[in-house]
């Protein structure tokens, strides 16, 4: 049989379902800056990209950078990019483990189980689990995820181990620390550098060319309008295996009020913990925005971007993280020749004329309950008809904002049909 995400109808298609990665962002707060305020509140209207589950964790989205114990010798905090320094392979370690600490010492990925299975209840004595989240992003039914009827059976373990494999085990915490560079800081150091030549040049000439160089330099550094912001962004899995699902299902997993259970769960604080798994920078020096911002919205519009330009990159990096997003439709001339596929992803995601993509037909085994990865095609994004669907392109009117998705081509393999998968690159899971 197929899974959810194999084949729909016309009349279905805008509201695809498949099982995306899980994934909860958290930003390093920095209120000692001067634009660390509009980059808090930037990333706090932000929503998770729409391609990942959410799984934020209320309450858990902010590392405050004034109050932590840090990793610097003299200070507190993280060792921060600034202008005029980039982080040494070290200091990126050091902040990479550091946040490691600081997510596990808060029980992030307790939480994460906790929001999985529905953890509720006003006391440890009425506090109880269910399997809802994990039925509807799995698109299993309520008896395939039962947890008591699935450990009675073999069929019902491999359901288990599947929803774990494709749902539990590819949630993730995005901790990004940003960073910037105002106008005024290229402008200062433009003025000095420009003063040191000036003055270089009257000490070789007994002029004053070089001072006035130095004016000229120092006014037009001034005239520059600009942000650009520093993104590291740091990148945690939720660690779940066998062992640590059998654990929470025969010791803490119950769907009636369990008090013994319940305070053993609250109580375990080394089990569910999250790892560090990669690191990704993203700084364009030549990032220049169209529109007409608000000092607001231009902070909120290139944090979005930056922070978006970092998720295609460890998707990249970390295959497990790559994004998967179904073929929405199959376009044809009207007189049945097919001319491509449209897709609803676009330069948000990275998309570009050099993309490739696999087509995957994701099949659930009927036996074993267990999903594989099936390979169909593969294509690559139609040239002019990519998407420009970055934060405000639209507002920008940016070349391919008003197009409703990226189209298609296929450069081999077999028939496309709706509702399959596109993922980038080559996926170690897909089956050929």
């Amino acid at each position: 049989m197929f899974c959810a995400c194999a084949i729909f109808s016309a009349q279905a298609q805008s509201n695809m379902d498949y099982r995306r990665n899980s994934l909860a962002t958290v930003l390093v707060y920095h209120p000692e800056d001067e634009f660390g305020n509009e980059i808090y509140k930037a990333f706090d209207s932000l929503p998770v990209p729409d391609k990942y589950d959410d799984h934020t964790i209320i309450g858990s989205r902010i590392i405050n950078n004034a109050k932590i114990g840090g990793v610097q010798r003299r200070d507190s905090g993280y060792f921060k990019a600034t202008y005029g320094h980039q982080l040494t392979a070290a200091e990126l370690q050091a902040n990479a483990r550091h946040t490691e600490r600081l997510l596990n010492e808060a029980q992030i990925g307790k939480k994460m189980i906790a929001k999985w299975f529905g953890f509720e209840g006003n006391t440890v004595s009425d506090a109880t689990f269910n399997t809802r989240l994990v039925q509807e992003r799995g698109q299993y039914n309520a008896n395939d995820i039962d947890v008591e009827l699935a450990l009675q059976t073999t069929r019902g373990l491999y359901t288990l181990s599947d929803a774990g494999e494709e749902l539990l085990g590819n949630t993730y915490v995005l901790v990004n620390d940003i960073t910037y560079i105002t106008a005024e800081q290229e402008a200062a150091a433009a003025k000095i550098a420009m003063g040191v030549l000036g003055g270089i040049l009257d000490g070789l000439t007994g002029g004053s060319a070089g001072r006035d160089l130095a004016q000229t330099a120092g006014k037009i550094a001034d005239s520059f309008t600009g942000f650009k912001v520093k993104t590291h962004s740091y990148l945690y899995r939720l660690e779940w295996n066998d062992s640590i699902a059998a654990i929470f299902y025969q010791f803490y997993y119950t769907d009636k009020p369990d008090s013994a259970k319940v305070q053993a769960f609250l109580d375990d604080k080394t089990t569910f913990r999250v790892k560090y798994v990669a690191h990704e920078y993203e700084f364009d020096k030549k990032s220049v925005l169209k529109g007409q911002y608000s000092r607001t919205e231009l902070v909120r519009t290139i944090c979005a971007r930056s922070m978006d330009k970092n998720i295609v990159s460890l998707g990249k990096q970390y295959e497990d993280f790559k994004v998967k997003t179904p073929v929405y439709d199959v376009l044809d001339n009207g007189r049945g020749k097919i001319e491509g596929y449209a897709a609803k992803i676009g330069m948000k995601e990275g998309i570009s004329e050099s993309s490739k993509f696999q087509v995957v037909q994701c099949i659930q085994n009927p036996e074993t309950g267990k999903t594989t990865y099936k390979y169909v095609a593969t294509v690559k994004p139609k040239k002019g008809a990519i998407w420009d669907n970055r934060y405000n392109a639209v507002l920008e009117q940016a070349d391919g904002s008003t197009l409703p998705y990226t189209t298609f081509v296929k450069t081999s393999g077999g028939e496309i049909l709706p509702g399959m998968l596109l993922i980038e690159g080559k996926y170690r899971k897909v089956e050929e």
